[in-house]
Order: structure tokens, then sequence, then C-alpha cells
């Protein structure tokens, strides 16, 4: 094949073209440290504006999956609250953290929302170690808690009675059930954009829970309180669920990553393929559509023309004409 062979040069441009891809993959994956590098966010959960915005995570965005350690995972109780280390942290248009997480650590479409507050453990008794997996709570702890199979006792074994926790963030420490008011008082404030827990406080309230087991507290930022927990957490809240229910705190074990940047609008292209049992791109802002048709035009257009600029530019320079002559006098000498 020439140089000029067309097949010779699709092959080169493939080549190139999945040379760089591949560059592209690895250079995220060194620098979230996880594979996939990238989610696309499929639903409106975490929408601020329905006409999209960047900076905020709409439905068609590709967002950064860090892999980070659970502990590291600040919370809107921490990044809320006057004095803490972590205070005025925020993430995609809000305090705390996004994390993607495993509903109930199960397989299916991972979930993308806000780390609100976690629940550890304050006092906890070891459990009946003979008891099954499968044994009931009361088979477990029956002196009383609530049996997490993933917390440690002082011993470092795995599998504790949690008799109370603690909520990092907020003044709530010792207590069997867990009473938060976001208010700004007790806990920093989240609007709920509505009137929730029977018409009440516009607040979020996480009222008489009852963990059962360590984790993280989260809410989809454009789901008006309706916390993934479910009513169990907070009155009126559908909650999140899986093949097993309704999601529990999330644990360490379900943690996927933490949301860092986004790219806003070219996941949209995958939603358009999704296919059946995807909810498509019905969440997506009419905006990105606009956007990415914008961007996939210009990729496409530019060059074209940009090229002949280009091409006049370089060939009036004095150097494009001296490279002219001396060339000539390359190919008299070699007749």
């Amino acid at each position: 094949m020439s140089d000029s062979d067309p097949l010779k040069t699709l092959v080169r441009e493939l080549l190139l073209a999945t040379g760089m891809i591949g560059l592209l993959i690895v250079a995220l994956y060194a620098h979230t440290g996880s594979m996939p590098p990238l989610v696309v966010v499929e639903s409106s959960s975490m929408v601020h504006d329905v006409n999209g915005e960047v900076g905020s995570i709409d439905a068609g965005d590709l967002v950064l999956v860090h892999d980070q350690d659970f502990d590291t995972v600040v919370t809107f109780a921490e990044a809320t609250q006057q004095g803490n280390s972590h205070f005025g942290y925020s993430q995609h248009g809000l305090e705390g953290d996004v994390i993607i997480y495993k509903k109930n650590g199960e397989a299916g479409t991972p979930i993308i929302h806000r780390a609100i507050m976690e629940v550890v453990p304050h006092d906890i008794a070891s459990p009946n170690r003979n008891a099954t997996a499968n044994a009931s709570n009361t088979e477990h702890c029956p002196d009383g808690g609530t049996y997490d199979s993933e917390s440690k006792d002082v011993n470092g074994v795995m599998g504790v009675c949690v008799l109370t926790w603690d909520v990092p963030g907020t003044n709530v420490r010792d207590v069997e059930k867990v009473t938060v008011h976001f208010d700004g008082v007790q806990a920093g404030f989240y609007d709920c954009d509505r009137m929730v827990h029977a018409n009440v406080e516009p607040y979020l309230v996480v009222w008489e829970w009852e963990p059962r087991h360590a984790g993280i507290l989260t809410l989809g930022d454009n789901n008006n309180c309706s916390v993934d927990q479910g009513s169990q957490a907070v009155n009126g809240s559908s909650g999140v669920h899986s093949a097993s229910g309704t999601v529990g705190p999330i644990r360490s074990s379900w943690l996927i990553g933490v949301g860092g940047g986004e790219i806003p609008w070219l996941g949209t292209v995958k939603l358009m393929v999704g296919g059946e049992g995807t909810p498509g791109t019905s969440f997506v802002p009419s905006s990105s559509f606009f956007i990415l048709f914008s961007l996939i035009v210009s990729v496409l257009v530019l060059p074209m023309l940009f090229e002949p600029l280009i091409r006049r530019l370089m060939t009036g320079a004095p150097e494009f004409e001296q490279s002219i002559i001396e060339h000539r006098k390359d190919i008299q000498e070699e007749e």
C-alpha cells in the first residue's frame, strides 16, 4: 500500500483514535483511582435548575468517580457545622460530598446522591456469636440493641450490638433513637423547598430513627427531603428500593466512590442509546440537547472553516516560500 492508499490512511487514523481514547481512559483512571472512572447521570434527582446548570448534576452529565476511603466522606451535617474542620466544604452546588453507591450492596444501577449525615455506634455490646448470619436481631442481640454485622467490637471482631448512636456534625450524642432538626440550630439548615412532615417543618427533620446499622443517610438534592432511607428516618419519604427492600444507611462496602468534577452534556449520547428498561433522555434538560448539538456541529464544521485560513497563512509566510525553493534545489541535485 502506498502512503496515499485510502485503506492505509483509514487504519492509521483508527489506530490513532483508539490510542487517544486509551490514553484518556488511563489518565482518568490515574486521576480517580476508579474503573470505570465516569458515571452517566440518568435521573433528575440531583437537579438544581430544571433548565440545567453547570456546577450541579443534571441528567446527561458525566461525573468523575473518585476512589476514596469511606472515612473521608464529608457529610452535609459536618460541612455546615460551625467550627468543624470541614465547615464550608461543598460539592455540586451544596455542602457535603456526593457519593455513588450500590443499593443495599446489590447489583443494579448505582445511585448518586448527597451524604447528609452519618450514624456512628456510641455504646456497643458483644452479640451472640453462636447465632447464624440469617438469625433475627433478637437472636443476635438477646440483651437489646441493633445488630450490625459490619461494625467491629473492642477486640476488632466483626459484628456488634449497637445500643446508642452518635451523629457527627450535630449535637446528637449517645441516643437510642436519632432525631436531628436541620434547622440551622441543632444542625445546618437544609431547605426542603416544600412543607413536609405533616405540613409543619420547611426543613429536613430526621425523626425518631432507629438505624438498622451504621452508615450514611443520603438524599437527592431535588427530592424535597424524601431521603433514600425512607419513612423510618423521615416522615413522608418514599425511599430508594432494591430487591431486598428500602435502602439502609450506606455502608463502606456499598460505596463505589465520591463524585468529583463533571463533564456536562456529553453523557446524553449514552442515554440516547440506552435501550429498553432505562429512563433514556426523559430527564435531560432541553438546554443540554441544544449545547450537545452545538458542540457536535462545532467539531465537524470548525476544522473545515479554519483549514483554508490556516493554509492561506502558511502559504503566505516567507518560510513557506523558502522551503519550496530548497525543495526544488534538492530535486535538481538528485537529478
